[in-house]
């Protein structure tokens, strides 16, 4: 793979354009929220809703009806100006770049609102030549909009090639934020068997060994967790973040909290919320528990410089571990600094 030399990797890619990000915002992005901007009765209820989530995304791409696109865009820019999104993030999922609405997505909305906009998810990206595209653009747009802060890519891993370019993809550009799962149409192009949008299959399952006449016992198993782990390990070796993306049964709430928080505990930093009701599941599972944060807080408190050995509780800590807790922490107080009941949970 040919790459750019790293004197040039992070410079603007047009004259005027801003500089690239050296290292990402520090942001808590504990769910993505979904909304549809073609609908007028949602986009009032914006302003109620900048509060209560981390980030709001005006959706254009599946899920918004063919004759409604260019609507939805338009609707996305209605809610962009008339609001102050201090510090919730504000994004959009664009068309797919093989469509014949992405174009003008980009170019109109970087135009009319491209100082408020802070990512553009772009779906079934199937390698760096994708992101290269859209990297351009930006630039070429930021710098005739005269946009004063680079505006950052999230790329949406759903197709068979993009799982196998994993790597190349969280490189391609610093103007990469991160990346989520996309398993509706990754199950497609797979060829995989199943109708659900993410979550678990009861027919994938392993039996326990037969013990004479007992019956066996079943354990379903996580039909994401190869490409949850693939995406992490790319994400955080190029310092971006992941994110586990929908979870399609909005009345199951229960597996779509178990689905979430495998993605946490793997090492994603927040995942879709589709409906009202998986914004609470998102921000208590994204947010770390408070008894593993006082215990974190404790081995860094008893090996401030992380070397050597501790014994805290019973448990032997080393410099692994403190690592471990340094992470625990870390994201703690980010969490902290959004959201005053989880600051006071943890003693921040």
């Amino acid at each position: 793979m040919t790459v750019k030399s790293p004197r040039n990797f992070l410079k603007p890619l047009a004259i005027g354009a801003p500089e690239p990000y050296r290292e990402l915002p520090v942001r808590v992005e504990r769910m993505i929220h979904f909304v549809p901007p073609h609908l007028e009765k949602v986009r009032a209820k914006i302003g109620d809703m900048i509060p209560t989530v981390d980030v709001i995304l005006g959706n254009l791409e599946d899920a918004i009806p063919a004759d409604a696109k260019e609507a939805a865009r338009k609707g996305f820019i209605e809610m962009a100006a008339a609001h102050d999104y201090g510090s919730t993030g504000l994004w959009t999922r664009v068309n797919c770049l093989n469509s014949p609405w992405a174009l003008d997505d980009i170019t109109e909305i970087v135009a009319a609102v491209g100082d408020k906009l802070d990512v553009v998810m772009l779906p079934k990206v199937e390698g760096p030549w994708d992101i290269h595209y859209l990297d351009q653009l930006l630039a070429q747009l930021e710098a005739r909009h005269q946009v004063k802060k680079p505006i950052l890519i999230h790329a949406i891993l759903e197709t068979a090639e993009g799982v196998k370019n994993v790597e190349q993809i969280a490189l391609a550009s610093p103007r990469m934020h991160g990346m989520s799962l996309g398993p509706a149409d990754l199950a497609a192009s797979r060829a995989m068997k199943t109708t659900r949008v993410g979550g678990g299959h009861p027919e994938y399952k392993v039996l326990a060994d037969p013990e004479g006449s007992a019956p066996r016992a079943v354990y379903q198993q996580d039909l994401w967790h190869y490409t949850v782990a693939k995406m992490v390990d790319a994400c955080q070796s190029a310092g971006i973040k992941s994110f586990y993306g929908p979870f399609g049964d909005i009345a199951d709430l229960a597996a779509c909290e178990v689905q979430f928080r495998n993605a946490f505990l793997l090492g994603c930093a927040g995942a879709w919320s589709l409906h009202p009701n998986q914004v609470a599941i998102a921000k208590r599972v994204f947010s770390p528990d408070p008894k593993e944060v006082a215990f974190a807080k404790k081995i860094l408190e008893a090996m401030p410089d992380g070397s050597g050995v501790a014994m805290i509780d019973g448990k032997m800590q080393d410099d692994a571990t403190w690592k471990q807790a340094k992470v625990m922490v870390d994201c703690a107080k980010q969490v902290a600094a959004k959201d005053p009941e989880f600051a006071a949970a943890y003693g921040f």
